[in-house]
């Protein structure tokens, strides 16, 4: 298969090892991405100020600050201003009403799309597709 252009670059932000994983090798192996991996809220600030993506995969229930200030952060205070935030949480599908998050206030927080846990392949690729415009 012929690539066309630079490979794409994309931050994945989780706490979760295995789901780091997981989303790296479904990114590589469907859209062949450069994907830079960061396991804390304090990693992923370090990384939003210091490099640009193309698309941040972000999960919101992480230690520390936590990933709805990461997500300020990114759009206030970053080289990521304008970056596409793709929120991957459970958050969306929590099962108690004030844990839960919609995509509605996910967007209104400076997400551009949002992806439940347990991940499903398509929706992730889909949702990382619209973002990168492929």
């Amino acid at each position: 298969m012929e690539k066309s252009g630079p490979r794409r670059r994309v931050l994945i932000v989780d706490d979760q090892e295995p789901m780091r994983l997981l989303l790296a090798h479904l990114i590589q192996q469907d859209l062949d991405a450069e994907v830079t991996l960061a396991g804390t809220c304090e990693a992923a600030l370090r990384l939003v100020r210091e490099s640009a993506f193309d698309v941040i995969l972000l999960d919101l229930m992480m230690p520390g600050i936590g990933g709805i200030e990461v997500l300020k952060h990114i759009r206030t205070d970053s080289a990521n201003q304008a970056t596409p935030v793709v929120i991957v949480s459970v958050l969306v599908n929590a099962p108690v009403e004030g844990e839960r998050m919609s995509a509605r206030r996910a967007k209104e927080l400076g997400a551009n799309a949002v992806v439940s846990k347990p991940v499903d392949r398509g929706d992730l690729i889909a949702a990382v597709k619209a973002q990168l415009g492929a």
